[in-house]
């Protein structure tokens, strides 16, 4: 079926060209026809109306003067039908590249948001790391300090101490001298 109808698209225009053509309309509806050919988006569409359309032509070039009208009627749906046909299918490839430009798309959109996702939680391990690290360091800081505090406070009661020691050593020196002073001023004031 499929070598008939390519035989039959091969050989119908060879047949419409080499019998006069009806002038006017029967024309522009074949450079019509022509154009769907010669067009790279539509070349390979619409085989079957085309086929139809290349028939009703010939039938048009064939017919009697008394069936020319319905023939070119005919003739016309027919190319109307290829061309839409035609920009149907056309519109169809269109449609199915973009959906597949469109998958392609959001396949590389999605890959980029991984990406995206993969850079932010590395910013935030690093940041988390950093804040962890300033955190030890201010709280071995903290520990130093208290350290240095209680190391200061020890010394500072060990010299409060020391002093206090030495302070009371000095009053009961004083206390001592007092009292020898008294002594020896009743030792004096005793004939």
């Amino acid at each position: 079926m499929t070598r008939l109808a390519f035989a039959l698209a091969v050989l119908l225009p060879l047949a419409a060209a080499a019998q006069p053509m009806p002038e006017g309309d029967a024309q522009i509806l074949q450079q019509r026809l022509q154009a769907i050919d010669s067009n790279p988006d539509t070349a390979g569409t619409a085989a079957y109306e085309r086929l139809q359309a290349r028939q009703s032509l010939a039938s048009l070039v064939n017919a009697r003067s008394s069936q020319r009208a319905a023939a070119l009627q005919i003739a016309q749906w027919r190319v109307e039908t290829a061309e839409l046909a035609a920009r149907t299918e056309a519109s169809r490839r269109e449609l199915t590249q973009l959906e597949r430009e469109r998958s392609a798309l959001i396949v590389e959109a999605s890959r980029q948001d991984a990406v995206r996702a993969r850079q932010e939680a590395e910013r935030l391990r690093i940041q988390a790391q950093i804040q962890a690290e300033e955190a030890a360091r201010l709280r071995l800081a903290a520990e130093e300090e208290t350290t240095a505090r209680q190391q200061a406070e020890t010394v500072l009661q060990g010299v409060a101490s020391g002093e206090a020691a030495k302070l009371r050593a000095a009053r009961q020196r004083e206390a001592e001298l007092r009292r020898r002073e008294a002594e020896l001023l009743k030792s004096l004031e005793q004939p």
